[in-house]
Order: C-alpha cells, then structure tokens, then sequence
C-alpha cells in the first residue's frame, strides 16, 4: 500500500488529501499550500517535527488524524465512479475569481457536468440567491429575472436549496440557460433530498459543484462557507429575498467583501421574508433591483472595471478582454452588451 507522502506527491492528489481532512476556508492550511504547495503541506502535517509558526501545533494536531490513506483512496475511487472531476487552480476550467479569496479559497473542486461554464468572464455569471421560505412574490420574481438572465446570455449560480434557489435553478433549466448549483457537502449527498431530482438534472444540463469530497454531509459551518463561494464565483450576488437575521446575507457580506456588486429585490413593508433586503438597501449596501436592466447595469460594471484594469497594466489603448471569444457555452453576445 502507498504511504500518504506517495500519494501526495501528485499537486492534486494533495489537495483532494487537503480538502478531507480541512474544513472550508482554513486558512492556516490555504496558507501552507501558498507557501509551500500542497505537497509540502501533507508532508508537513504528517512529520514528526511540529511546523514552525504560532498555529503549528494547533493547526497539526487537527489535522493528522484525519489524514488517511485508506480514506483517500476511497475518496479518489468514489469521485471517479460517480463521474466527477476534480479542479484545481492551473486546471483550464478552475474559475481564477475564487482565488480572490486568498488563503480563504478552495484547495480543490469538485465538479459534475459542464466545467466550462467556470471559465467564462465573471460578468457573465450571476449569483441568484435568497429565503428557503420564500413568498410566491419572491419566486416569481426571481423566474422573471432569471429568465433574462438567461436570454441576455449569463449562467446563473444558486445553492440548490429549497426556495429563491430551487426556484432559480428550474427556471434557469425551463428556459433552456445554464445553471451552476454550489453545494455544501459531497456530490454523491443531494441536499436537500426534496431537491435530488432537480440536483440530477443541473447536473446533466449544467453543473454541479462543491469544495467537498464525496461522502461529506452539509453543515452549519460548511452552508455559511458554501456562501463565500457563490459571492467569488460571480459577478453580481442577487438577493431576492431574506429575513432580517437570514444566512443569504452572509452570503452579500461575503460578495462586498470581494468589491462585487449586491443587488436585492424590495418587497412589501410587512413581508418577513423581504426585511433583510430592506435592511441591505437601508444601510446602502446593496443597490436596488427594479428589473432585470438594473443588473445588467451592475455586472456591465464589472465588466468595465476589469477592462480598465487590464489596460492600466498593460498601457494598451484597446483592451485585450474585447477580443475574447465567447467561451464554448454562450450563446452570441446580445445586443445591451
């Protein structure tokens, strides 16, 4: 049998090692893997000699025992039987957004379906997110505005859950666009299991995607972390509905973080389910969403800030990033583009 530091030697086989044994967004390990890269990290773990640094022994401790070949294997040999790929950074399809989360992002991804909707422009995806218990107000809001989304050519990014994001993803799906569900636990683990159908057929038609291995279960923890990455995976997070104290705003705060847009949807003055987007637009944290213009308006400019930035670094008059050919996923560009 291979010791772990032979498995370990393939950059991707470490981190898939990485991401059983960590939880989503350490960042004592994101770090490690900066530092050192994701074969030194396991090796590191497993040594004798503790780390040096103020977390060594800590972040060690935690770690080793859950470091195991068997359980690697397992892992490898579960992502293959269930047709998933693993991503990592370097890999054509790894979307580079989530790199903006420094020591805070993804050691790898987990990902059935179509990987090339990762690799778009950040501008041509959008995040639609909001209550489990949505109102019939939200959910029909959320099927207009994701259905031109779709006609002005974005994939559109959900969570899979009950709610503004079921309500996504089947629109998304009827309107014949592309969809991207995250999850918070293994692939192979539908959640919620109302949703295991509907999880099946994003995964045919779209994508389906965790920084989890098969078999993990979603958590507390892990849902609130799902969060940091539907903000860093897309241009413009959309708020549709949310209570005042709901976890989607997590989800906002994690996107402002970023520097990418929020936009939430007002509801009426007495709906519980609309006062944690009131409460965005009160503090000015998020912009109002009237209709679908109002976001094409936000992720144009994303659009416009990135170009910007590439001709200030590279002093060109004309920005490379208007050459770019649609990815193998888009449809033609639309007119408002």
């Amino acid at each position: 049998m291979d010791t772990i530091n032979e498995l370990a030697a393939d950059e991707r086989t470490a981190r898939i090692i990485l991401a059983i044994a960590s939880e989503p967004g350490d960042a004592v390990t994101g770090r490690m893997i900066r530092t050192v890269g994701a074969t030194e990290t396991v090796t590191r773990v497993v040594a004798d000699e503790v780390p040096a640094g103020p977390d060594g022994d800590t972040w060690q401790r935690r770690l080793a025992p859950r470091i195991d070949v068997t359980q690697a294997q397992r892992v490898i040999a579960e992502t293959e039987r269930h047709g998933m790929r693993v991503l990592i950074p370097g890999d054509t399809d790894w979307p580079v957004s989530v790199n903006a989360l420094g020591d805070h992002a993804p050691f790898a991804l987990w990902a059935k379906g179509d990987t090339a909707l990762l690799s778009g422009p950040l501008w041509d995806r959008l995040t639609v997110t909001g209550a489990r218990a949505s109102t019939g107000y939200g959910e029909h809001v959320t099927a207009e505005l994701v259905q031109s989304a779709v006609a002005d050519s974005r994939a559109v990014l959900s969570g899979g859950a009950y709610g503004i994001d079921g309500a996504a993803h089947r629109t998304a799906l009827a309107s014949g666009g592309s969809t991207v569900a995250v999850l918070a636990g293994g692939l192979d683990r539908p959640y919620p299991a109302g949703h295991t159908e509907l999880l099946a057929r994003v995964g045919k038609d779209g994508l389906l995607l965790s920084e989890l291995p098969p078999g993990a279960a979603p958590t507390k923890w892990r849902f609130l972390q799902r969060g940091r990455l539907l903000a860093a995976l897309s241009g413009t997070v959309l708020i549709a509905e949310a209570g005042y104290r709901s976890g989607t705003l997590h989800t906002a705060a994690r996107a402002i973080e970023l520097g990418r847009p929020v936009g939430a949807i007002p509801g009426p003055l007495t709906s519980a389910a609309s006062a944690g987007c009131h409460r965005l637009l009160r503090d000015g944290l998020g912009s109002i969403i009237t209709g679908y213009d109002d976001i094409r308006e936000l992720l144009h400019g994303v659009r416009d800030g990135a170009h910007r930035a590439v001709r200030e670094r590279t002093g060109l008059e004309t920005d490379p990033l208007d050459q770019a050919k649609p990815g193998p996923w888009r449809r033609p560009q639309s007119p408002g583009l």
